[in-house]
């Protein structure tokens, strides 16, 4: 599973602290924290009719992350917003858009580890790209990584930061398998994630996911949980050991990158018919519902 190119992109305007750049000429200092050290944190966002779906979440969560990181200053959420449409408006777009949203700490005086040296604000960097969900929605394959997603006491998951670097490695190695993507185990052994998307899996009725010990807490996913409470689906958030995944009669990722995804192979391992399932494509169905009538209005 590639991404490719959209051709609506190749003359995107990007967003870097207030100024709207080409994307062949926009850039950060490379004095800035996140080229220095993945010091910076991001959000996914998508774009429905002008609509922001969940953006307060969003923001909530980018300030959470930025707080747990001692951001010394981080911007109002009525400036954010307001970036966001103008980053919107200039380009011309209101469907069918993925936006990725990064505050960085800013730029350093010089090169170096200690916050301290980033004295001159935090750098917001808004782009807004023209991206369709990027999976197939015929089915995607998992292998299991031989890398496991972090404990809290290591490396708090629920910071939501730019230090990707375990989900690249674990992304490489799916790929070199032939999978769509890594399947990720916590230091128990328990289900956490995918390199890249929040996992469900589905067993006689019951919907059932991870905790969140070992993965941020999914705005996608709690979507999710929200409409299985709302329709009296039986759920659970619990540990979920590798053997369950693979004999769960469904599986499917969850992530506003890719709304929801059926799953149908995990390593050796056919899931259920070896087709999306009935429970995805219901939940799919009540998702889409959803973003076509909720979020925040940012452009008309």
């Amino acid at each position: 599973m590639l991404q490719h190119f959209d051709e609506r992109n190749a003359d995107l305007l990007v967003n870097v602290n207030g100024e709207l750049l080409h994307r062949d000429v926009a850039g950060i200092s490379p004095f800035d924290s996140a080229v220095q050290g993945g010091d910076a944190v991001w959000e996914g966002l998508r774009v429905y009719q002008g609509r922001i779906f969940r953006l307060q979440e969003h923001l909530d969560r980018l300030r959470r992350s930025a707080e747990a990181l001692s951001f010394e200053t981080i911007p109002e959420d009525a400036f954010i917003i307001d970036q966001l449409r103008q980053t919107l408006e200039a380009n011309a777009m209101r469907d069918g858009v993925h936006v990725r949203l990064t505050l960085t700490r800013g730029v350093k005086i010089t090169s170096g580890m200690d916050p301290r040296l980033n004295q001159s604000g935090p750098t917001l960097i808004v782009l807004a790209e023209y991206k369709a969900p990027v999976y197939d929605t015929s089915g995607l394959t998992l292998n299991t990584s031989s890398l496991r997603r972090f404990p809290p006491h290591m490396l708090n998951q629920n910071i939501h930061s730019c230090n990707i670097l375990q989900s690249i490695l674990a992304k490489i190695e799916a790929t070199a398998g032939g999978a769509d993507d890594a399947l990720m185990l916590d230091e128990h052994g328990f289900l956490a994630e995918t390199n890249a998307t929040h996992v469900f899996i589905v067993k006689d009725g019951v919907v059932m996911t991870s905790t969140t010990t070992s993965c941020p807490e999914g705005v996608t996913r709690g979507v999710v949980l929200e409409i299985c409470a709302a329709e009296e689906i039986p759920h659970e958030a619990r540990d979920i050991t590798l053997e369950e995944v693979h004999g769960a009669d469904e599986v499917f990722c969850t992530g506003t990158m890719g709304e929801l995804a059926g799953v149908t192979r995990v390593d050796e391992h056919v899931i259920g018919d070896g087709e999306t399932g009935a429970m995805t494509k219901r939940l799919s169905g009540m998702y889409m519902d959803r973003t076509s009538r909720e979020g925040q209005q940012v452009i008309d």
